[in-house]
């Protein structure tokens, strides 16, 4: 099971990662035209979720939020993002790879997948909605 679990955790982050090398800084700044925040913010979300998540499994304990890209405004660099994405991934897989599999912690997996997939529906909804063009991945994982 926990296998199965890694495995979708690890091809929700390679589609992250092909989604931020697919964006510039202005797409990044972009929102719907609706009450939303930028595209750069949903990711800001992804990273800091990451990177609690790791110290969750790593404790045991569901800590604060918080997020090693310091502002929303800094979510809007490309690079910036691309690292902490890659950062906050490997942060996860290390925490999980380093404590033993048991109830709560394949919680927190479940949690950190349900909240990866949140996300990816709504930046999807994003890209769709400003029209950018989907990475590849995206259109085979989302049927485009």
């Amino acid at each position: 099971m926990q296998r199965l679990i890694d495995a979708r955790l690890d091809a929700v982050f390679r589609l992250y990662d092909e989604l931020v090398a697919s964006l510039d800084g202005a797409q990044l700044r972009l929102s719907l035209p609706v009450p939303s925040n930028p595209i750069g913010s949903q990711l800001w979300c992804v990273v800091g979720a990451r990177e609690t998540w790791a110290r969750a499994m790593e404790s045991g304990t569901w800590g604060p939020f918080r997020c090693s890209i310091a502002s929303f405004a800094d979510a809007q660099d490309p690079g910036l993002v691309t690292r902490a994405l890659a950062t906050s991934a490997s942060a996860f897989r290390e925490a999980s790879l380093a404590t033993a599999a048991d109830e709560t912690r394949t919680d927190f997996k479940l949690g950190l997948l349900e909240h990866e997939s949140q996300h990816l529906g709504q930046i999807l909804r994003y890209i769709l909605g400003l029209g950018i063009e989907p990475p590849p991945g995206w259109k085979k994982r989302f049927a485009l």
